[in-house]
């Protein structure tokens, strides 16, 4: 689901290179569900790095799609309801989002079990979906946050 009429906070958008960099990282044989609409063009990113996915501007608390893992930029001023459904899912997920969220003991005590990072020393871009300025990057960094991923290690950096 887009939360575009939400809160405009929410309406950032991963460009590509924020994808590219984890891709060693995301299973080839997986289908990956995208449930965060936002612009739409994860869709094609995914897909042109050979990615089975479903991208589709739907509700993600309510969909019944078949997919294998969960690979997203969620809308932060839903972070407690998506970690919520997360859960209630309990399939493997890389979420992008920043660093304060291993903090909050919502998201560590509901995923601490099988909670893995990969941080990225250089910064992922974002591209707001009112705003034609792409290329922002927040004053902090992002990390992705990885639920029963099975990485090599429970923390790396690329």
């Amino acid at each position: 689901m887009s939360f575009t009429l939400d809160k405009d906070s929410d309406n950032y958008a991963t460009d590509k290179n924020g994808w590219e960099i984890i891709k060693d990282y995301i299973p080839q044989d997986k289908k990956i569900y995208a449930p965060f609409y936002c612009d739409g063009k994860q869709k094609e990113y995914f897909e042109e790095m050979g990615f089975d996915i479903i991208h589709e501007d739907t509700d993600f608390f309510t969909n019944t799609y078949d997919y294998d893992v969960i690979i997203d930029n969620p809308p932060f001023s839903k972070w407690k309801e998506v970690c919520k459904r997360l859960k209630e899912i309990d399939k493997p997920f890389i979420l992008l989002s920043f660093p304060k969220i291993f903090l909050l003991k919502g998201f560590t005590n509901l995923f601490k079990d099988h909670l893995q990072l990969i941080i990225p020393t250089k910064r992922p871009t974002f591209t707001h979906l009112t705003n034609p300025k792409a290329g922002y990057t927040p004053p902090f960094g992002v990390w992705y946050f990885c639920y029963k991923m099975d990485l090599d290690k429970d923390l790396t950096f690329i």
